[in-house]
């Protein structure tokens, strides 16, 4: 039986800011492993940091540095930067690994700590199960918990700005489109996006107007960006046709959703359609497949079947979508909640600026607005319901909740899909339903939902 993670969930560790695992002992600690495991396989490793503009991200990634530092690993900062940003760089520039301090669509409180390797890619989930043994074995050392004394010296950090900036012009140089004609609402989140989208989009002539670009350290996601995407849209429809499109980025920038001109959002799903269609189009949609994942609406399994596209399935978390992608050899994949991963160019991971720019692209070469792009997309009423839950039992140990999983999936007879599963981030169940009518969809969710709730719930 495959040994499960502590600390390493589906987006990297995450918690609380200032509560283990991420107080000023264990951040440093984290490093240290970390470190550990980088000069193991690359003498004289390197290592580039970067952070969202959470107030707490600071901190966290100073701590995380030293430990890096102690034990013989190069630090370079980018400063606020997108996690893809991360990415790009740790593989750009021959960095044994790229680490980013973020909590992504988290609240302002939380925080979190994400790790590439050198290749760009998330670390396997067998490579994060060593080094959690690590910071367990550092944490049980009182000499090891002690020592954090240390300073990064500020002459490992140097280039912040030239660093975003190298990002930022690769990503530019990826688009061969003249997108200046389109007028876009961009909503930065008060996150990273900050820090690149408004030079990216200058760089390229894009007539953009930005919103929630001014991060306080609190007010990331607030009301705002891809976790609230109706607020985009709502601006979108009040602005009397000033806007084509709509484009809103989550706290780190790794996932993009958007809204049509008149305000009405669209999410990853549509994305992936208007996306494989156009590369399918091209010839360059190999084997005609792309990866989504359980979350995916049965509606774009039916409008890509349409098209002569196949659809598999993946875990929830883009990096196992990834792994799907590479398995099969698709170079497009994603989940309906932004994240989109093209793997037909540099990126190796999900990327909000690069997803705006490309369907930016689709939409200015097809001569069509967004709207009519994706129009056949017919959305089976789906709900998710969010549990929180005390202790993250399988399901299949609690026979309540897997006789009511079983008599909604009855219910459903193949007219709709039942999937419930523990969030990767947080002490969450989530119930998601789909159903040909909205009234089975709300009674199936509520009866499982109310099971867990009474044997798992806080």
């Amino acid at each position: 039986m495959t040994q499960q993670r502590q600390l390493f969930g589906t987006d990297g560790i995450r918690g609380v800011a200032g509560e283990f695992p991420l107080t000023t002992t264990s951040t440093y600690l984290i490093g240290r492993a970390l470190g550990h495991d980088l000069v193991r396989s690359v003498p004289g490793a390197k290592a580039v940091i970067g952070q969202d503009t959470r107030e707490s991200s600071r901190w966290i990634a100073d701590r995380v540095s030293e430990g890096l530092v102690a034990v013989g690993v190069e630090v370079h900062s980018a400063g606020v930067i997108t996690t893809p940003g991360v990415a790009y760089l740790a593989r750009s520039r021959g960095m044994a690994a790229g680490v980013v301090i973020s909590a992504s669509h988290n609240p302002w409180t939380d925080n979190g700590i994400k790790v590439f390797s050198g290749d760009g890619f998330k670390l396997s989930d067998s490579r994060e199960l060593a080094i959690e043994k690590e910071i367990f074995g550092l944490l049980e050392s009182s000499a090891a918990a002690n020592d954090t004394a240390l300073k990064v010296p500020n002459s490992s950090l140097p280039g912040e700005g030239e660093l975003r900036h190298a990002y930022i012009k690769s990503l530019a140089a990826s688009v061969t489109s003249d997108l200046s004609k389109p007028r876009v609402l961009v909503d930065c989140a008060n996150g990273a996006a900050t820090a690149e989208a408004p030079e990216l989009f200058r760089m390229l002539g894009i007539q953009a107007t930005f919103i929630h670009v001014s991060p306080d350290g609190k007010n990331i996601n607030e009301q705002c960006g891809a976790l609230h995407p109706d607020t985009l849209g709502k601006d979108v429809a009040a602005s009397a046709g000033k806007f084509d499109l709509g484009v809103t980025f989550d706290g780190d920038a790794d996932r993009a959703l958007f809204c049509d001109a008149s305000g009405r959002v669209v999410n990853g799903d549509a994305v992936l359609l208007a996306a494989a269609r156009d590369l399918q189009a091209q010839g360059k949609l190999k084997t005609n497949t792309l990866v989504a994942t359980t979350m995916s609406n049965m509606g774009l399994e039916i409008a890509l079947k349409q098209s002569g596209i196949r659809m598999l399935r993946a875990n929830v978390g883009d990096k196992y979508v990834l792994e799907e992608m590479i398995k099969t050899g698709a170079i497009l994949g994603g989940e309906q909640s932004g994240h989109v991963i093209f793997l037909d160019g540099d990126a190796t991971t999900g990327d909000g600026l690069l997803t705006a720019l490309r369907l930016m692209d689709i939409i200015v070469r097809a001569g069509k607005p967004l709207s009519d792009l994706v129009s056949d997309l017919k959305v089976f009423p789906q709900t998710i319901q969010n549990v929180r839950v005390r202790e993250k039992v399988p399901f299949a140990q609690v026979p309540a909740i897997q006789a009511a999983i079983s008599a909604a999936e009855k219910e459903l007879d193949g007219n709709g899909r039942v999937v419930v599963r523990y969030s990767g981030t947080e002490a969450l169940t989530r119930v998601m339903v789909e159903a040909e009518s909205e009234a089975t969809m709300r009674s199936v969710c509520a009866a499982i939902a109310g099971e867990i709730r009474k044997a798992l719930g806080v």
